[in-house]
């Protein structure tokens, strides 16, 4: 038995990087998983992963939760799929860079909606079925970004959404508890996942002026982010609510 035995969980984003990670620790933990993408082929490359280990996964994609309907539609999906929800893990994002003032609006709104809007969505129409479970946990993955600013790469809006976030989880927490849900936040430091590592490429100069702010001066891998994520999921963290907890590397620290 795992930790999350028999526990129906939903993940977002689960296509590739911390996602797909997600999607297996869980289910090697025990639980059924529901995991959805915009991206088809890789979100079947998930499920056909977690299959092949003995997990229970289902599959809905294409799905773009920056859209409510498709966000609601998800959730009814996830809720029927197993006959009810117990977790949501907030992990699917979508973010812009740059400096200010050159930062345009379109890439702002871009930021804001595929940060902050996207965990509220699906959030929002997740709730009923967590009340009518007599409680469950919601996971939103934030950023140290949205706890200190950030150098490299210039990050306003970035900031901005993942320190709403944050705020967000909180008043999640205090509405839930008299429901029984959870809500906790992870401020994930620089994580090296393979499209992060693809786009980095040989620039050893990128790469070390992101990390040069961390205490270990390295990237995180996705397991040393999922694995907090699936015990704070689990009964063992039924006295945690309401924080925010941040796997950066010590960035955060100074």
């Amino acid at each position: 038995m795992g930790i999350l035995d028999k526990k129906v969980v939903l993940i977002t984003g689960t296509g590739g990087g911390m996602g797909r990670v997600a999607a297996q620790v869980f289910a090697r933990e025990g639980a059924k998983v529901v995991g959805c993408d915009i991206n088809v082929d890789a979100n079947n490359e998930t499920v056909e992963l977690v299959r092949r280990s003995g997990g229970e996964m289902k599959g809905v994609a294409p799905i773009n939760l920056t859209i409510p309907e498709q966000a609601e539609q998800l959730v009814q999906e996830a809720a029927a799929a197993f006959g009810g929800l117990d977790v949501v893990y907030n992990n699917a994002a979508m973010q812009r860079f740059g400096p200010m003032p050159d930062f345009s609006i379109e890439d702002w709104r871009t930021t804001i909606t595929g940060e902050l809007d996207i965990p509220f969505f699906v959030s929002k129409y997740a709730w009923p079925h967590l009340v009518k479970r007599g409680g469950g946990v919601i996971i939103n993955i934030a950023s140290v970004a949205g706890m200190i600013a950030g150098e490299t790469p210039p990050m306003i809006a970035h900031c901005a959404a993942k320190a709403g976030v944050i705020g967000m989880t909180r008043q999640l927490a205090l509405e839930g508890a008299p429901h029984g849900i959870r809500a906790v936040a992870i401020s994930s430091g620089p994580v090296l996942t393979p499209a992060s590592d693809r786009d980095l490429g040989d620039n050893q100069a990128a790469r070390n002026a992101i990390t040069s702010k961390t205490l270990l001066k390295r990237f995180g891998q996705p397991e040393e982010i999922v694995e907090l994520a699936a015990f704070l999921a689990s009964d063992r963290a039924a006295y945690i609510t309401g924080v925010n907890y941040a796997v950066d590397g010590g960035a955060s620290a100074w």
